[in-house]
This record gives C-alpha cells, structure tokens and sequence, in this order.
C-alpha cells in the first residue's frame, strides 16, 4: 500500500450510539460560481449551505479556505484486476505479476486507493472472467470491494472473453455466475469475439434478464456494427455505456456524425478515455468528443489502465482525464469536469451530486480559486465520501533563497491571506 493511503473507516454506527456527533463542517469553501460558503454535512448527505461563517454546529470543522469545493468525481472505467502490473513481479524480479487471488486483491485495493487519493469516490472496475483465471479475479475484487467499504463505492464489471459459438458457451455459463456473485455491471469487447454482434446480443440478453447496466469495449471504427449495437441498445431499460470509441475519430465525417446520431438516438452513453486505451488492441487518442455531444450523447470521461502493460504511467486520475478534454478537446473546463462528474455518476446509475441541502455528501475540495486553475495544477485535494474526510493530499512547492531576500525561509506554494502581490 502507498505510504499515503487513507485511514481506515471510523464506525460511526458506534459514536451515534455513544451519543457522539458525526458531523461535519466545512468552512470557508469556494464554490464555482463564486461565493464563499459553510457546508454542513451529516447522515452522509449535505444539511446546510450557508454564508462563510453563517453555520454553528457541533462536530469537526475543516478550513477550506483557498479551497474550491466541488461535487466529487467518479471513475466509470478503471481495470482493477490489471491494475499495477506494468512492472511485473517487482524491481529484481523476473517474471509477470502474481495472479493469485490474494495479490490481485492486494493490488485492486492500492489502486482504488490512489484514485480515492485523486478524488474518486466511486468507481466501476471491469475485470475480465473466463480462461485459465475463471471466476478468481472477480472473486478477488469482490474482496477488495469489501476491504474498502467506508472509503469509496467499487463496482466490478464482469467482461469475458468469447461468448457466441460453441466456445462461447462457457462465457455465457460463467457470466451468469458472475452477476450471481456480485458483478454489478455486465460487459466486455465485441471486437474480440469472431460474432461482434452476437456477442453484443448476448451481453444485453444477460443484462436483460438480471436487470443489470450494461459497458462495453469497442473501438468504434465500424459504423454499421455501431448502427446495429445502437438499434439493440435502444429498446434495454437499464444504463448502456459504451467505449473508448476512439476508432470513430477516424471515419470520415459523415459516416461519424451518422454513428454519433444513432447513439443519441439510442440514448447510450459513451466514455471516453483521455488518458490512454486499456487494451493493446485500441488505439490511441480519444473519441470525437465535441462531435458526439453536439449529436445529444451522453459523453463521460474514464481513466482506463493505471499502471498496467496498456498503459504503463497511467495515473486513474479523473482530473487529468478533464485537463485533457479541456486542452485537447476543446471543451471548457466545466464541461470537462461534469464528464467525470455529474456525467460519470449518471452512467453509473448513482445520485446527482449539487452543493445543496438534501444531496449526497460526495465532495472534492482542491487548493485553487477557478476551476481553469484547479485543472491546470490540482495539487492538494480532500476527499470526502459518505459524509467524511476520507482521504488528504497536500503539496507544498518551495524554491530556493534569492540573492536578495536576505536568506529568509523559503516561500511557500499558495496565495498568502495579506500581502501584495504572492501569486501561487
């Protein structure tokens, strides 16, 4: 585990029945839209916004002063089982990464742990079921799931390999044991399959009869098998995503702007991943993105591998997710921030996030004064989940004594409270 790992969770079920206050207040907080407020949170939702200084209440209090608050970010796509392998058995020794169940939860856990670090509080993980591994992965991440609760939500996806032909049989067999276990979702990549179609059939019947959301893998380079998985899509009452699409940037502009329509129409979500693929297969780059939002798609932003063969330096960092929509997509910075938001949690099927009275206390609070800050240098973050701090990151930045400040201590990152001038 990092040396900067969470705490373990507090049982507040125990200090509500010793008569201890689990409230929490946040003062001093930034919003985007400018003002300055408390924020008062208790039962895991928010109880009170109110002007800076406005709101008493028993309990912790936080200074976010020179903080922006935010509604905390999700991860629609991460790859638990994969997770922090891109280096093996580790320095020194040769070989893969253990597959044994307990190093696989080992590692799931890390890695749900550093993106709850970056401000991810829940998180849909696809883990692939099926092969020599079975149901193991599934089992382990199950695990890891269990081993994190209090800190942040972990919803695997179950993702097999073949599922049409005779070969095929078994991935079905096994994808319905899985939802039996756990997976809260159902998934996979058509593309890998010799009947793309059909393995997509497959996956919405399953989806269908269990009443489970539905995330596939495609490159999106084939505008008819999008068309075909579009119309089927169309008639499933529970969530579809799919992803990274990033093949779609490819076809020529009609042929894209035709996909991006059939999706509207279907009312599927894409996801898309800044950050990097998460299969060897894909390619690199990002879906059309202004093109598919200006069709009426749904469009949320993952992180994909985090430090795996897929993509060796990814960082599962929601954050870096939206810079890059921002600086390469051409989105603004709100709208890179609501794909792995309040886009993110819909393609989830979780609750809408406001910094209102009555919502989830799902928060973010990161050092900065503008969200275009926040994107550019989201150092120091607060995590809070369910109601309560669960996880800190903080960064200070020092440079070296001037010749002409008279060997002073070092300045410090951040904007001083008085002062002239002392930018960040």
């Amino acid at each position: 585990m990092p040396d900067s790992r969470p705490r373990p969770p507090e049982d507040h079920a125990a200090d509500a029945a010793n008569g201890q206050s689990s409230a929490l207040t946040l003062r001093g907080a930034r919003l985007t839209d400018g003002r300055i407020v408390d924020v008062r949170l208790g039962n895991g939702r928010i109880e009170a916004v109110g002007t800076a200084g406005s709101l008493v209440a028993p309990g912790t209090r936080i200074d976010l002063r020179g903080h922006l608050l935010l509604p905390a970010p999700a991860e629609p796509h991460a790859h638990s089982d994969t997770a922090l392998t891109a280096d093996g058995a580790g320095p020194g020794l040769p070989g893969p990464a253990s597959q044994r169940p307990e190093d696989v939860q080992r590692r799931a856990t890390e890695a749900a742990l550093l993106q709850v670090g970056h401000g991810a509080t829940a998180l849909r993980s696809h883990v692939r079921i099926g092969d020599v591994q079975g149901l193991a992965a599934l089992e382990a991440v199950l695990q890891a799931r269990r081993s994190l609760r209090g800190l942040a939500d972990l919803t695997p996806v179950a993702v097999p390999r073949l599922l049409t032909g005779v070969a095929g049989a078994d991935g079905l067999a096994m994808l319905r044991d899985a939802v039996k276990m756990g997976a809260g979702a159902v998934g996979g990549c058509p593309d890998l399959d010799p009947d793309p179609t059909g393995y997509a059939e497959a996956v919405l019947e399953i989806a269908a009869e269990h009443g489970c959301p539905v995330d596939l893998h495609t490159d999106g380079d084939d505008p008819a098998r999008l068309a075909r998985f579009a119309a089927m899509a169309g008639g499933l009452r529970q969530g579809v995503a799919i992803g990274p699409l990033a093949g779609l940037s490819l076809l020529g502009g009609a042929a894209a702007g035709r996909a991006a329509d059939q999706l509207a129409a279907s009312g599927v979500t894409v996801i898309c991943l800044p950050q990097g693929g998460c299969c060897g297969a894909e390619r690199r780059g990002t879906a059309p993105v202004r093109l598919l939002r200006a069709a009426g798609v749904r469009v949320a932003a993952g992180s994909g591998a985090l430090r795996d063969l897929a993509n060796p330096v990814g960082r599962g960092d929601p954050l870096e997710a939206a810079f890059l929509l921002a600086s390469q997509n051409g989105l603004r910075a709100e709208q890179a921030y609501e794909a792995v938001s309040a886009e993110a949690r819909l393609a989830m099927g979780l609750p809408e996030v406001r910094i209102e009275a009555g919502f989830p206390a799902e928060l973010l609070a990161v050092r900065g004064e503008q969200l275009t800050g926040v994107l550019s240098l989201a150092y120091s973050r607060i995590v809070v989940h369910r109601g309560r701090v669960v996880a800190r990151t903080s960064a200070v930045r020092e440079y070296c004594d001037s010749d002409t400040d008279g060997g002073q201590g070092l300045p410090r990152q951040g904007r001083p409270e008085t002062g002239v001038g002392g930018g960040p």
